[in-house]
Parts: structure tokens; C-alpha cells; sequence
């Protein structure tokens, strides 16, 4: 029996048998978390700035995308601006240009650049902004939420009622950095809080810092001279 095309008249290549080889190797609190993602229809990855909850995202989303474990890639990440994107010139992906270049530079710095444009320009990977994400439903798909401190209550349970049957998704946030004008607007300590209590729901805190030790000291200056009512 012949194996079915994909659509453009060539035949599907067989999933790999053995490990991926992927450009950056996880530590050891990335690996734990990477078996909760695993393991559960939803994870929610908090960490720091740096501390690599997108680049571990990404890497299990290629990793199930390649073993043909799931058939597409969703990426949405909220647009704080005020400002809307239609104004801006260009189809979809290029007004979303912008907001996505630091997920397209944890893919590259993953995996072969000529493979990656392929799955982006094959539609494997679908960037789909929150402001498009409702009427979806996201079958046979990995969904990363990227900066899901700045969602809303109202816009996280939306993204969250995409998630369709085998698929999987992961919420990336960073408590400390909610860029909405009313903090307490943010959806993603709720979610962050509920997901230990609910089955196939699960969530894990990356502490180890990928960026420079001088950044620490300096975010926590800024935090004490916003602490004294500076803005």
C-alpha cells in the first residue's frame, strides 16, 4: 500500500528514530520541565527574563513537530500597544514581524535556518495573534502562549478555550514583568496558581539565568527606584 503525499505531491518523510539533534542542549531544570510538558495538555512555564521558557517551548514543539506527534506549530503572544496592527503594511506574518522576532531567533538558534524557514513558509508554524486567536479551535497542535504575563484575565481564558483534542500548550510568563497599565489585569498568576490543582494541568518556575549577572543587579536597582514611587 502506498503512503499517502502531503498535499504537494511529495511523500512524507518517516519520523526520525532517534534523538533530535537540536543546536542547544537543555539544562537540567529545562529537562524536568520538558517531561511536564510532555505529560499534560496544558504547562505553564514561569521564569525570569532569560531563563529560557520560549527556547524550551520552542524546542519541544519542534521535537513533537518533527516525530510527526503533532502537525503544527501555533505561536501567539499579545501586542500591548494600544495601537492596532491593521494600520500596518503587509500580509499577517509581515505586520507580526516585529512581535515575533524573538521567537523566529529561538527556532534559529535551535535548529538549521534553511529547515526552519521551510516550516515557515510550508505553514507548520502559525503565528496567529491573540486578537485572532477567537472562532479557532487548534487541532493536532503545540500552541505556545509567549509573554502570557500581558494577556488578560478575559484574553487567557479565550486562548485557553482554543486548545482542541491532541494538542498541547504551553504558557510562557514572567510575573514580574507585566507591561498592562493595571497589573492585576493579568491572567497568568491565575492560571499559574490553578495549575497544580487541575488534572493534566501543570506548571514549573525556571530559575537558571541564561543572561549576563550584571542584568540581575541592575533590574533589581530599577525595581528599588520603582519601589520609592519613581516611574
Amino acid at each position: 500500500m502506498s503512503r499517502k503525499n502531503n498535499g504537494n505531491g511529495s511523500t512524507p518523510k518517516r519520523k526520525p528514530k532517534g534523538p533530535i539533534r537540536f543546536r542547544i542542549q537543555l539544562n537540567e531544570e529545562q529537562k524536568i520541565a520538558k517531561q511536564k510538558i510532555l505529560d499534560n495538555a496544558i504547562t505553564v512555564l514561569n521564569g525570569k527574563a532569560g531563563s529560557g521558557k520560549t527556547l524550551l517551548a520552542c524546542q519541544v514543539a519542534l521535537d513533537m513537530l518533527f516525530r510527526k506527534q503533532v502537525k503544527q506549530i501555533v505561536i501567539t503572544r499579545p501586542t500591548v500597544s494600544k495601537e492596532e496592527i491593521g494600520f500596518l503594511p503587509g500580509d499577517l506574518r509581515e505586520k507580526m514581524e516585529p512581535w515575533m522576532q524573538p521567537i523566529y531567533s529561538n527556532f534559529y538558534q535551535l535548529y538549521r535556518r534553511d529547515k526552519i524557514d521551510t516550516i515557515l513558509s510550508d505553514g507548520s508554524i502559525e503565528i496567529v495573534p491573540v486578537a485572532f486567536m477567537r472562532g479557532r479551535t487548534f487541532l493536532d497542535s503545540f500552541v505556545i502562549v509567549d509573554e502570557a504575563q500581558n494577556c488578560t484575565h478575559e484574553q487567557t481564558e479565550m486562548i485557553i478555550s482554543r486548545l482542541g483534542i491532541r494538542s498541547k500548550m504551553v504558557i510562557c510568563g514572567d510575573n514580574q514583568q507585566v507591561d498592562l497599565k493595571q497589573k492585576q489585569d493579568s491572567g497568568f498568576k491565575f492560571i499559574l496558581s490553578k495549575s497544580k490543582q487541575i488534572k493534566d494541568v501543570d506548571s514549573h518556575t525556571l530559575v537558571v539565568n541564561h543572561r549576563h549577572s550584571v542584568v540581575d543587579a541592575l533590574l533589581d536597582a530599577y525595581e528599588n527606584l520603582n519601589g520609592n514611587g519613581h516611574h
